[in-house]
């Protein structure tokens, strides 16, 4: 439990400022569709390597898809939602056979969607602690860029920004973050995390770090209260709560108790 609290709260320092991100750029498509890209990257990481080669599988998959992703948006012109779909559809399409010709393909797909967040491992904490650092680095050093392209992008370009390399730095930062947290929690929550909590915070304001602030303790404290409730229930009330589901469905029950403050934000 002290393990998977850490996880936790590792991944809502870093999920806090990049799901602001994912917001104002309106990326939840791609957020979304980069949660499923890295499976095939799972599966041969994990044929290759056992449990220990997930993580470089799924790094390797992550990073190929953003490059891919920012080529296919920015040098061939195709639309973004097309480019998305393509490369979502064609990669867990790949990832699915593959795993599909192990006799466990039932529960290996299952673990990869809903994930174990009650195994992590101290090994998984220092992964996910060291792609926090370069994350959390990577958006120091080009937030402003980031930003001005994110609500200005003929601005940005003016400017001498290179838009389709801020496109490709902010598609790296995403992939990195899916990576440091589908193999603890499951796709289900990183997409929760990667777009949920900025949601959450843009409703009661329309200030960019504050919706940093807002999105990262509501991600930190949905995780241990989703810890707390997933214990109680199987452990002293005999129900079957997964830890991840719960942090899910706090997550969108706080979205809908703020959604009658959004008039208020704007």
């Amino acid at each position: 439990m002290l393990r998977a609290l850490g996880e936790l709260l590792l991944l809502a320092a870093i999920c806090g400022p990049v799901s602001a991100f994912v917001l104002v750029r309106r990326l939840s498509f791609v957020a979304d569709a980069l949660t499923h890209t890295v499976f095939p990257g799972v599966v041969i990481g994990f044929l290759a390597g056992g449990i220990e080669g997930v993580f470089t599988g799924a790094l390797i998959a992550g990073l190929v898809t953003a490059v891919a992703l920012t080529l296919l948006t920015g040098r061939a012109g195709l639309s973004s939602d097309a480019a998305t779909a393509v490369l979502l559809t064609a990669m867990f399409a790949a990832g699915v056979v593959l795993v599909s010709r192990r006799s466990s393909y039932a529960s290996d797909l299952t673990a990869f969607l809903f994930g174990r967040i009650l195994t992590v491992t101290p090994r998984q904490l220092l992964e996910t602690a060291v792609v926090g650092v370069i994350v959390l680095v990577m958006l120091a050093i080009g937030g402003r860029a980031l930003l001005f392209r994110a609500f200005d992008p003929a601005g940005a370009a003016a400017a001498g920004y290179r838009i389709v390399r801020l496109d490709l730095w902010l598609n790296v930062i995403v992939a990195l973050v899916v990576v440091a947290a589908v193999r603890a929690v499951g796709t289900v929550l990183v997409v929760a995390l990667l777009i949920v909590p900025a949601a959450a915070a843009r409703l009661v304001t329309a200030r960019f770090l504050a919706i940093v602030a807002l999105g990262t303790l509501l991600t930190a404290g949905t995780g241990w209260l989703g810890l707390w409730l997933s214990w109680t229930a199987s452990v002293d009330h005999g129900l079957r709560l997964t830890s991840a589901s719960a942090v899910v469905l706090l997550l969108v029950a706080f979205y809908l108790v703020l959604l009658p403050m959004r008039r208020v934000a704007r």
